[in-house]
């Protein structure tokens, strides 16, 4: 059988984040349901990473196993007729039969978005965490490069992780301001159930002078998910990067 990878581009409004679960329609479904489609058979689709309810991507990964016969390249083209608007294959290759999305995963790239602005948009209210108070970027951005290195992260997991150690390696940790558009960019070997969007949270406080940029070293330390900022909305975060 040969393995096909998908990388996978979608708005994640609309889904109840990217694992089929019951009672809800997820993108796996979707995507799932296209793929049996177009290949006449019944084929698993492993995702590299369960994003939440409203959580988009720009580059998530799915690959699956098939006998049809179809070029590797023309799945994305075949598959994108298929799809709803709010969800599009980027791309499609043949690989080996032993890469696995999610298992052969090196690391991530997650961005989240902030708009601070006065007034709310309307064409951004599902894509970026509206914050109407000044935030000041530069104090967010010394405070993530304490983020930087390798810790035991705990104090960024939400409660029902069920990952066997909370230490996590962050490689690149930096906020930008764009107008009124901020951009929170975090990459690491992996993340603890809901880190990336209780790291945008913190940073927010860190924005609006609620905490000290180098109190973010101490509440690492400390290991204490009180200590830290609130999880800011999932409708900010994107699924940027899977990198292998």
């Amino acid at each position: 059988m040969r393995n096909i990878k998908l990388i996978v581009e979608y708005d994640g409004t609309a889904y109840h984040g990217w694992q089929s679960q019951d009672n809800a329609t997820a993108v796996q479904d979707v995507v799932t349901e296209a793929v049996n489609r177009l290949t006449g058979e019944k084929c698993s689709i492993i995702g590299s990473s369960r994003t939440d309810t409203g959580v988009h991507a720009l580059g998530q990964v799915c690959n699956f196993f098939t006998n049809s016969k179809i070029p590797a390249d023309k799945f994305a083209f075949a598959l994108n007729t298929m799809l709803p608007d709010d969800i599009v294959i980027k791309h499609s290759e043949e690989v080996p039969a032993d890469f696995h999305s999610r298992f052969s995963a090196k690391g991530k790239k997650y961005r989240y978005l902030i708009y601070n602005s006065t007034f709310p948009s309307a064409l951004l209210r599902n894509r970026a965490y509206h914050v109407f108070y000044h935030l000041d970027c530069e104090l967010m951005n010394k405070a993530a490069g304490h983020l930087t290195g390798t810790h035991d992260f705990i104090a960024f997991s939400a409660a029902g992780s069920s990952a066997r150690t909370t230490t996590r390696t962050i490689t690149q940790a930096n906020v930008s301001r764009n107008g009124e558009m901020i951009e929170i960019t975090v990459a690491g070997d992996g993340f603890l159930y809901n880190m990336v969007r209780i790291i945008a949270g913190t940073l927010v406080e860190v924005g609006f002078g609620k905490i000290p940029p180098d109190a973010i070293s101490e509440i690492i330390a400390g290991r204490d998910r009180r200590k830290a900022g609130r999880t800011a909305p999932a409708h900010g975060l994107y699924l940027v990067e899977v990198y292998y």
